[in-house]
Parts: C-alpha cells; structure tokens; sequence
C-alpha cells in the first residue's frame, strides 16, 4: 500500500515519509491507469447501449421498452439481490480493475 495522501486526488498527495517511493507519482500513476480503464469501461458499455438502440430520423437513439424496463430494475436492486447471472456481470467489471488492486496490496 503506498502511504500518505489521498487515492482520489493526486495534486493532494504527498511524498512518503517512510519509504523511497515517491507516493505522489506513483499514486497519480494508479489514479491514471484506473482512469484509463475506467474510460475503457464505458466506452464498452456506450458501445453496447448504442447496438441495443435504434435511430430515430432524428438522430436520437432509442433504448426498447424491454431494456428500460431491465436496467430500471437493475438498479433499483442492491447487489445482493441481484441474480447470479448479474453478479457475474458486474464481477466482469470489476476484473478490469482486479491486477491493479492486487499490485497495490502487494506493496
């Protein structure tokens, strides 16, 4: 784990006092990487939506009846509540990040 500072704002971060690491850098570089998978992320996501909706002459794009109603559902629902299938969904997400985490425990 590195020390000092705060994982959400890197310009906060200060330089550890009790190891050679330098904390800033290397938490703005965290906090970089995980931006980066979290534009990665949604942009699958947009990707999907975008497949799953139709064009309006508009250029709108409309999401079915039935996929409102899922994902309304959805998230409405606490993860716990949620089916297994969804579970694994959300699991999916999460092994986006999972390497990264894993390498800060590590430290």
């Amino acid at each position: 784990m590195i020390c000092g500072g705060s994982f959400y704002e890197p310009e906060d971060i200060t330089p550890c006092p009790y190891c050679e690491i330098d904390a800033k850098k290397a938490q703005g570089e965290l906090f970089e990487k995980l931006a980066a998978i979290e534009h990665e992320r949604w942009a699958d996501w947009q990707r999907y939506m975008h497949e799953q909706c139709f064009r309006a002459i508009n250029g709108n794009l409309v999401i079915p009846a039935n996929l409102v109603e899922q994902w309304e559902r959805q998230i409405a629902t606490p993860y716990a509540a949620l089916s297994e299938k969804e579970k694994n969904s959300d699991r999916d997400q999460v092994r986006r990040y999972w390497d990264l985490v894993r390498q800060e425990q590590r430290r």
